[in-house]
């Protein structure tokens, strides 16, 4: 679905990816890990057209997205939530939701309104409470379920628990495991490597902006050599 072929990618003259290659398979969860600074963010970028690559290509279920502006990237089926949230402070949960609203990919059954407050009930008490009103929390449950609303093919998450309460962050898991359970294609960038490795099916490790280590989780679960090398504090 997703396909990243020797990507490199630079801000001015500091080059932070050198090469970067991995694919997201249709159906499947990817992670990408690797310490702060390493390039994972940069990745995003990348994919959203935000930081165009100056070398490789992209490729988006067949189709070249490399070069093109960030809003035809998220019109091709590619929905992110950003590190961060980036929530619309001065509107209310549903019309956070409301706002970004399409079905261009045509998915039979779309995501409403209604289904995101199923799937995140904590929002539904919070319906009509702005954005800026949130908890940190409820904030991230919001920034999933605006990209739901998108109707993804893919799904990015930058980060997707990051500083999050732990029954929170639980609630979060739980979402990405219905999500996957329902065929939805996802990125995952976070660094709960346990959580991860109960969620995704494979794993690509960043290293100075370039792929070091790819495996299974049950083959990431096994080298706690790599854990400590390249995600250990």
């Amino acid at each position: 679905m997703l396909q990243l072929e020797g990507v490199q990618t630079s801000y001015g003259v500091s080059q932070v990816l050198f090469g970067v290659s991995f694919r997201v398979d249709a159906g499947r969860v990817a992670t990408l890990l690797g310490r702060n600074g390493m390039g994972k963010t940069t990745t995003v970028r990348s994919i959203m057209g935000i930081v165009p690559p100056q070398a490789g290509s992209i490729l988006f279920e067949g189709r070249p997205i490399h070069g093109l502006p960030p809003y035809r990237v998220a019109q091709a089926g590619i929905g992110l939530v950003p590190e961060g949230r980036q929530v619309f402070p001065n509107l209310t949960v549903r019309e956070n939701l409301i706002a970004t609203a399409a079905n261009r990919t045509r998915r039979p059954a779309a995501w409403t309104v209604e289904k995101v407050l199923d799937l995140f009930p904590a929002l539904a008490a919070r319906e009509h409470s702005l954005g800026a009103h949130l908890s940190g929390g409820e904030q991230q449950m919001l920034a999933i379920g605006r990209a739901l609303m998108t109707n993804p093919t893919l799904l990015i998450l930058d980060e997707a628990t990051e500083g999050l309460a732990p029954l929170v962050r639980a609630e979060i898991w739980r979402c990405l495991e219905r999500l996957k359970r329902e065929g939805q294609s996802i990125l995952l960038i976070d660094k709960n490597v346990a959580a991860l490795t109960r969620v995704a099916d494979v794993h690509y490790i960043l290293e100075k902006g370039r792929i070091v280590w790819t495996g299974r989780s049950d083959e990431l679960v096994a080298r706690e050599d790599i854990q400590h090398r390249y995600l250990g504090v």
